[in-house]
């Protein structure tokens, strides 16, 4: 059966027409469209979460101290008594909640001790670290770029400061957790591969002497990693303040204002290591 152009012409327009009128209705009441509201282009893309936001805040705008969820903060020691720099720096952190509630660690590198924290400021347990062999506060520009085997012994250094850190990977897909990701710094369980640094015995011994061999990373005992580190990392990230060896405490943190002394570093001369 044939049909006529006229009659294809006025159906074309008649659903057009149509068109036009449910677009207009749904427009006029918006909850006929599924989920009662229109979409707009202005609205969230599709897989796209977005972050609520609290009342009294525009998008995007930087949340004071008050807005922050409430923690109960005070210093537990749980019976362990640091040095005096990192109780004074763990004391500042607790006081001005400059971790905000994230978790956080103190390592002391004159004493090769790392602490860490849950986020009101209660220690969640402390241990020998090793760390890089050679002694300063700063890493060498582009240092992170560089081959390992074309790193020189006076390169090989733990940076001091303040970092945020979080979980990752390394190139050999182990389980890290990254304090310094441009200059490849990472708090590690030890790695024991080769048999001349004895690491494993560096870190036994009752002194804080033989714990610089690491290229700059953070070394921890296995056991320790796994139950104290890592956990906390895997759901967020958390502050890491390292204390600084050569410099003043304060002139790494500025909000610590008691006096500082400064010490001599420990010996880092292990030429049985490095042949």
């Amino acid at each position: 059966m044939m049909i006529s152009k006229d009659i294809t012409q006025g159906l074309k327009q008649g659903l057009l027409m149509g068109t036009v009128i449910l677009a207009a209705l749904l427009a006029l009441q918006p909850h006929l469209w599924p989920g009662g509201t229109a979409p707009t282009s202005s609205g969230p893309k599709p897989g796209v979460v977005e972050a609520p936001v609290q009342a009294g805040h525009a998008p995007g705008a930087v949340l004071g101290r008050s807005a922050v969820p409430t923690v109960q903060r005070r210093l537990d020691w749980n019976g362990v008594s640091p040095s005096g720099d990192v109780r004074r720096l763990a004391q500042w952190v607790v006081d001005s909640a400059d971790n905000g509630t994230q978790h956080f660690v103190i390592l002391d590198k004159r004493r090769a001790r790392v602490y860490v924290f849950e986020p009101g400021g209660r220690l969640a347990g402390d241990s020998p670290v090793l760390l890089g062999f050679a002694a300063g506060d700063d890493t060498v520009p582009g240092i992170g770029d560089k081959p390992i085997s074309e790193v020189k012994p006076q390169e090989r250094t733990t940076p001091a400061g303040r970092f945020e850190a979080a979980r990752g990977r390394n190139a050999n897909q182990e389980d890290v957790v990254w304090v310094d990701y441009e200059a490849a710094v990472s708090m590690h369980r030890v790695r024991a591969t080769n048999p001349k640094e004895r690491r494993l015995e560096r870190l036994a011994t009752p002194t804080s002497a033989d714990n610089r061999i690491s290229y700059g990373c953070i070394n921890l005992p296995v056991a320790f990693f796994e139950q104290v580190v890592w956990p906390p990392f895997q759901s967020r990230p958390g502050i890491v303040y390292v204390l600084p060896e050569v410099r003043p405490l304060t002139d790494v943190f500025p909000g610590v204002q008691t006096p500082y002394h400064v010490v001599s570093a420990p010996s880092l001369s292990h030429p049985s290591d490095h042949l």
